[in-house]
């Protein structure tokens, strides 16, 4: 039986926040890629409210300390919204930095182990969801320049009732396990994605 490890890494949407059977988009993906002939184990590594900033500051330390020398790691990072959001009058990482913080994460980990990026979801906030869209497509272009498999959601996500729904009635940013699921699908359909 083959050995894969996949460290994700990421915001509280990583972490599957709002979801009662706290499985999230991860979760399900990584029970999806189990087969007899391959057992997988899913390292969520997501934290809510954390920023660019703050995963460069961890990711690489809680990433090697799950790495599987004779088996295979892989990396999926995603993360951006909390950037977009304004605390005390001013974004809470500016559009700038988050780019710059992204290159040195990505590059890095491309680097050591396959990585993906899935961009950020669309939250119940027209205005934040501006700033969203602005750095997914930003983040797009700097994974085509790194040669990184990029997924953009936002407007897959902006366009389901399904998703709309369930952000607006739980907390405006995250979804139930609903949402998680169709998220999951997406991914799931993706032609980079590994299974």
């Amino acid at each position: 039986m083959s050995d894969m490890r996949i460290c994700f890494i990421g915001d509280s949407f990583v972490n599957g926040t709002g979801d009662p059977e706290k499985l999230g988009w991860t979760g399900r993906l990584c029970a999806w890629a189990e087969t007899p002939e391959r057992e997988v184990t899913c390292y969520n590594l997501g934290i809510r409210r954390n920023t660019s900033e703050d995963i460069l500051a961890r990711w690489e330390n809680e990433c090697i300390a799950r790495l599987n020398e004779m088996g295979d790691t892989r990396f999926v990072f995603s993360f951006g919204v909390n950037d977009c959001i304004m605390e005390n009058g001013t974004l809470r990482v500016a559009p700038g930095q988050s780019l710059a913080n992204a290159r040195v994460i990505l590059a890095k980990a491309a680097a050591m182990r396959p990585t993906l990026m899935i961009g950020p979801p669309p939250i119940d906030d027209d205005t934040i969801n501006g700033r969203i869209r602005s750095l997914d497509t930003a983040l797009s272009d700097l994974c085509k320049e790194l040669d990184i498999p990029y997924l953009s959601v936002f407007e897959t996500l902006l366009a389901s009732p399904l998703w709309k729904k369930e952000v607006a009635s739980n907390d405006g940013a995250h979804p139930k396990a609903a949402g998680y699921a169709y998220l999951a699908e997406r991914i799931h359909e993706w032609k980079a994605w590994w299974f």
